[in-house]
């Protein structure tokens, strides 16, 4: 029997489609709504808890008031209202009531390298401290403009006449991303929590273990006592950061579970991870949200922080040719060559050039233990041959453009740290040579390769980040200039990830990194001995009591006049033993897009950080919405 498909089949067909179809967007429909009704759940519990929040502290209030109670300074500095308008938000609220100022959009930014971890305590590099500056508070902070401390969650502080004793009185308001009231107690587990050693925190415990204790008066009072005087010791106390204890907590009893983790990260500040448990790093992407319950007087400009992380140069400066990224950092040669005679780009970018005194500065750290064995960077003379053979003027000149300068050691030349005698060593050839005769490195066989004693060849890898032109470029030009000596460098360029698990095993030979700077930096961390054992920064095992001595006088002396002479010093003796060698300090070269408003240059850089308003986008140039 012959089949035949008639217009009954036709029918049958399309209908079968249609519901099909209708199957679908039904499908996707109650999809959508329950994504939705999971949104409005969220709220609502949050908005619940808030509620219960505020009829608790009511029903304080109100107990305190029957009981005749007085609130007041309770023994920090009494001048300072603690319901007053906060002085940390006034550049904040100056730019808030301008009249194109509006909320909303997001602000999209690249990193150039992934980043390992956003758990505060752990991560170790300047990406993850940029995203926890925006989640994270500290009792005190600096007015990017005068520089001068400010209160931040403390509304006032004291200080005892012998500079032991901190006093600090918190303001009531303050609250963390899920409504709960910042208290001091917090504060003090902040504290507890950063000093317990099963903590993977190192870094901060070499700083902190200059206090004594740190205790609780009240609810929103806290004592901070430190062993002895410590010339930052109003920095230390004010900036550490707040942790809240009912979140944190957990982690004490599972240490490892936080010490691996990639991203735990909740505080106070005006923004906050969607899931503070959530983030890996196998995302690709780091986004914050604004906090809906941000206590300050003014919330934040942006609805969303994004981080893309984008390797390679070309690639980032595609994106934010396409407007896929806000902000591009540009590299000397393009920058200069390229991106400044580029009309279709400048006429949707600003572009800054600057050079701050917090600038920080790129290294080449020679390792002197390896496996619990001296190195050849173990000797003195070795490394300050090393330091012979960097022409430092001509990388200023040739790759960096003349946007920068010669480094000299770990103070900015606009610091009074510096020793103002000290000058960048220059090129010498001769002078390398003879320091690595003196070590017991000859041309033994003849193939143009030094050799020691032993006939094992003067050879190293050299690791420096991946996907850098700048750190590939200096890599080759330091290939070519230490050859001419007879040193021969093996370029590695490494994932990121992979070379902080080197610095942490200080399993390298040489490895070139850069430093980020501050206003008055503390050699503590880098350059103490103490610092070269559980994963303090000292990964290159160097080793001078001299300095240690210098270091903790300095520390421990509070006056500016006496305390400038012991830093510069300790500087006179780096110089002198080249644990680095210290090569350049850098402009920045920044550009923005012209829908940012407010981008201003402040004395630490760029006011992109200022929070919670240092950029805005009128509302007629939001892109996103």
């Amino acid at each position: 029997m012959e089949n035949r498909f008639g217009v009954k089949d036709v029918f049958f067909a399309l209908a079968l489609l249609v519901l099909l179809a209708v199957l679908l967007t039904t499908m996707y429909m109650i999809d959508r709504q329950w994504d939705k009704l999971s949104e409005m759940g969220q709220a609502l519990s949050e908005q619940s808890g808030d509620i219960r929040h505020l009829r608790q502290s009511y029903s304080e209030l109100k107990r305190q008031i029957d009981a005749g109670a007085v609130v007041g300074a309770s023994g920090a500095s009494a001048t300072t209202d603690e319901h007053a308008q906060p002085s940390a938000f006034g550049r904040s609220l100056a730019v808030s009531r301008r009249e194109d100022y509006a909320e909303g959009d997001w602000l999209v930014q690249a990193f150039g390298n992934s980043i390992k971890t956003v758990t505060p305590l752990v991560s170790s590099d300047v990406y993850a401290s940029q995203v926890q500056g925006y989640v994270l508070e500290s009792l005190l902070t600096r007015n990017p403009q005068t520089l001068e401390w400010e209160g931040l969650l403390a509304s006032a502080w004291k200080v005892s006449d012998d500079g032991k004793r901190f006093v600090f009185r918190l303001r009531p308001q303050a609250t963390f991303s899920d409504g709960k009231p910042v208290s001091a107690a917090d504060v003090v587990f902040s504290y507890d929590f950063i000093m317990n050693e099963t903590i993977k925190a190192p870094r901060e415990r070499a700083y902190y273990e200059k206090i004594e204790s740190v205790k609780a008066l009240g609810t929103h009072e806290v004592e901070f006592q430190f062993k002895e005087p410590y010339f930052n010791s109003l920095s230390l106390a004010g900036g550490l950061p707040v942790f809240a204890k009912h979140f944190y907590a957990r982690y004490l009893d599972e240490p490892e579970s936080f010490n691996q983790s990639k991203g735990i990260l909740f505080g106070s500040g005006p923004y906050r991870l969607a899931d503070p448990q959530s983030w890996s790093p196998d995302k690709g992407v780091i986004e914050l949200e604004r906090n809906p319950r941000y206590w300050g007087p003014v919330q934040p400009s942006f609805n969303r922080l994004v981080w893309k992380v984008i390797e390679n140069e070309t690639a980032r400066l595609t994106s934010y040719r396409n407007g896929e990224i806000d902000v591009y950092s540009a590299q000397p040669r393009e920058y200069k060559t390229n991106l400044l005679a580029d009309k279709p780009l400048m006429a949707h970018s600003y572009h800054y050039e600057y050079l701050p005194p917090t600038a920080g500065y790129r290294y080449i750290g020679w390792n002197e233990s390896r496996n619990g064995k001296p190195t050849r960077f173990a000797d003195r003379r070795v490394r300050l041959a090393m330091t012979y053979l960097v022409d430092k003027q001509r990388i200023v000149d040739e790759i960096m453009l003349g946007y920068g300068e010669a480094a000299v050691g770990p103070f900015s030349p606009q610091s009074k740290q510096h020793a103002a005698d000290l000058r960048p060593r220059g090129f010498d050839l001769d002078k390398a040579r003879e320091l690595l005769r003196q070590a017991g490195y000859e041309d033994r066989n003849h193939d143009g390769i030094l050799e020691d004693a032993d006939g094992r060849p003067f050879s190293f890898e050299l690791v420096y980040p991946q996907a850098n032109e700048q750190y590939t470029t200096l890599a080759l030009f330091l290939k070519d200039s230490f050859a001419k000596a007879g040193v021969e460098i093996i370029p590695k360029p490494t994932e990121w990830s992979v070379m902080l698990d080197l610095l942490d095993k200080k399993n390298f030979a040489a490895i070139m990194l850069g430093w980020s700077g501050s206003l008055e930096g503390d050699l503590y961390q880098i350059f103490h001995s103490d610092q070269r054992k559980n994963n303090g920064d000292n990964f290159i095992g160097y080793s001078n009591k001299k300095l240690d001595r210098l270091i903790e006088k300095a520390r421990s002396t509070v006056d500016e006049t006496e305390r400038m002479p012991l830093w510069q010093d300790a500087e006179r003796i780096i110089y002198a033993d080249q644990p680095y060698t210290f090569l350049t300090r850098g402009q920045s070269l920044v550009l923005v897009e012209r829908r940012m408003h407010n981008v201003e240059v402040l004395p630490t850089g760029l006011n992109i950080s200022e929070t919670p308003i240092g950029w805005y986008v009128p509302l007629d140039e939001q892109k996103y919405r």
